[in-house]
């Protein structure tokens, strides 16, 4: 049997910066962690993430460049956060995770 075909919604985003960092968040209600699929560049990021009948999908640019391989993620009760800097330094974990 095929399996359903999934709507595509775009998940509520957060994406901001300072002259440090950048952050997204992504609110992914139902999603299990294992599930979610996130690609990150040096100019733009790319996140699907299944749940039932519905995937989250979004893909955006950023507006500076930053170093993929310094990137921290956090998932906990539905969100998605990753963190980066912008100037290729490591991001102290408490600062993503709230």
């Amino acid at each position: 049997m095929a399996e359903k075909a999934r709507v595509r919604v775009l998940p509520t985003a957060c994406v901001y910066h300072d002259e440090k960092k950048y952050t997204i968040e992504l609110e992914l209600a139902g999603v299990a962690k294992k599930d979610i699929e996130f690609q990150l560049t040096p100019t733009s990021f790319c996140m699907k993430a299944p749940r039932n009948d519905v995937e989250y999908f979004v893909y955006q640019i950023l507006a500076h460049e930053v170093n993929p391989d310094k990137a921290k993620d956090a998932f906990e009760n539905g969100k998605m956060t990753t963190t980066k800097t912008e100037d290729n330094t490591e991001v102290p974990h408490d600062s993503i995770c709230r």
